[in-house]
């Protein structure tokens, strides 16, 4: 029998924002850097008598969030409290959203191998983060720095058939919190975090399979992998006629499977009931358009328009428009550029070598040291023919951590191909005379050794020969070999 997965991802996004969700206490990025509870007060705390009171630029960010993605924004939305214990949950509670949230009703369209997919977007809420537990050989600490920090949460229906198309909904989604300046993007830290819900039925069928919830991925790859994974899991189970069970599961990254924590929790478990000391959240329309006009260019429309305007390929647009910095930094060079650099050849080096560099030593493209001038200079001498492009990369890996002039890096490095003609004809001479035997193998009509003896040129050289500089003044000298053989 054949299987169809039938997945839903649940994303929780960390909020930009200066204060947590409902008191005054700063929110930094990492809290795993702070000294514990130091960014801490009674609200947070769960302190008796102390009151939560919403935040109102955390609202605001959810609102363009939720109409990036095409949601209708509630004109009243309710604040809920969501009962469950654990140690780094103060309240015993987590004040979120329940049957009324912000927003609902969305979609956000993604790109795949198989063409455009329409992925539902169920219901975007606001609600807090829990504190962090400790486990250290002399016990667990508890860390309340992070309790309270604003989240956002969207729901996408069970619309996701593949690995492929889960991997594009959540860069898809990643690319447009980090252009709205609402999320921060750093999975590494934990500012974005997913929580994918796996069934399986026989292709064809209507019915939805028993659905396992895995918890906590905090990688698109991670995410893609524990999917896999459940998918054939629950395969396996059901060929060999077993049953599946509603489940929360966790990801061993080690071992590559997905294990069992507790049964899935039902909504009724969480006991939820309307938040009684914050009253109904009121949106007018009036602020649903104000925020709406200060929408910025999403990825999506700056990909097309790379697309339109530099006439750049769908892969380069779409890469260069995940991050708005690095869009206006590929912008920028455009500008310097001119019409002296085309554009498919900034775009390849910017989604090639940089990124290959800012991975390499963990920087992000604001920590660059090469301005858009020096990128444009380094294409200049690698079209005029002063550098190979094996040359360029090893210059522009050396300005990358210098930032000085790519001139001045390629003169020191010694990588400036030679072109005058007395120098080349120097290497040639020498190779000629090395390799009789390939010589006479060209003469008698062996083209192919021509390709070896440039080779040689350019070893001989140690690269800084123009390559086809170098082929044509070793053409001219066989051609004499031959005339006066």
């Amino acid at each position: 029998m054949s299987y169809e997965a039938v997945i839903g991802l649940e994303v929780h996004a960390q909020v930009q924002s200066r204060s947590k969700m409902y008191c005054a206490c700063p929110v930094m990025e990492d809290t795993g850097a702070l000294l514990p509870n130091t960014y801490v007060c009674p609200v947070c705390l769960a302190l008796p008598g102390a009151l939560p009171v919403v935040n109102r630029r955390v609202v605001e960010l959810g609102i363009q969030a939720a109409l990036a993605l095409h949601c209708t924004v509630a004109p009243e939305s309710v604040f809920a409290r969501k009962s469950y214990f654990y140690p780094d949950l103060p309240k015993g509670y987590q004040i979120s959203q329940y049957d009324l949230p912000l927003a609902t009703d969305g979609y956000l369209e993604v790109q795949t191998g198989a063409g455009v997919s329409h992925i539902r977007i169920a219901r975007v809420h606001l609600e807090e983060d829990t504190g962090k537990l400790i486990h250290q050989q002399d016990g667990a600490w508890v860390d309340y720095n992070r309790a309270g920090v604003p989240l956002l949460e969207i729901v996408s229906a069970p619309d996701l058939r593949t690995v492929e198309e889960v991997r594009a909904y959540a860069t898809a989604l990643r690319a447009n919190l980090v252009a709205l300046g609402v999320n921060s993007g750093d999975m590494e830290k934990g500012a974005l975090r997913f929580e994918a819900n796996v069934s399986v039925r026989p292709v064809g069928e209507t019915v939805l399979g028993t659905r396992t919830e895995i918890k906590n991925l905090n990688s698109f790859r991670a995410l893609v992998h524990a999917v896999e994974a459940e998918v054939q899991r629950q395969i396996t189970v059901l060929e060999a006629g077993g049953s599946i069970a509603q489940q929360t599961l966790g990801w061993d990254d080690v071992r590559s499977v997905t294990f069992a924590m507790r049964s899935k929790e039902q909504a009724h478990d969480y006991r939820y009931f309307p938040e009684p000391d914050i009253p109904p959240l009121q949106i007018s329309a009036a602020w649903v358009e104000a925020l709406r006009a200060m929408l910025p260019e999403l990825p999506a429309v700056c990909a097309q328009r790379f697309i339109t305007t530099y006439g750049l390929r769908d892969a380069e647009a779409q890469l260069l428009s995940v991050d708005p910095a690095i869009a206006a930094y590929f912008e920028s060079v455009m500008a310097a550029a001119g019409d002296t650099v085309t554009a498919q050849d900034i775009a390849n080096w910017i989604t090639g070598e940089y990124f290959r560099l800012f991975r390499e030593h963990e920087l992000s493209i604001a920590q660059c040291r090469v301005t858009p001038v020096q990128l444009v200079r380094l294409q200049q001498l690698r079209q005029a023919g002063a550098l190979s492009s094996t040359a360029a990369k090893a210059v522009l890996a050396e300005i990358f951590q210098t930032g000085e002039a790519p001139e001045a890096a390629s003169e020191r490095l010694g990588v400036v191909q030679l072109s005058d003609a007395a120098t080349l004809q120097v290497w040639v001479e020498r190779v000629i005379a090395a390799n009789p035997t390939q010589v006479a193998q060209y003469l008698s009509g062996k083209s192919a050794v021509l390709g070896w003896l440039v080779g040689q040129i350019m070893a001989t050289s140690q690269g800084r020969a123009n390559p086809q500089q170098a082929r044509e003044a070793l053409l001219t000298h066989l051609e004499r070999f031959r005339s006066t053989s």
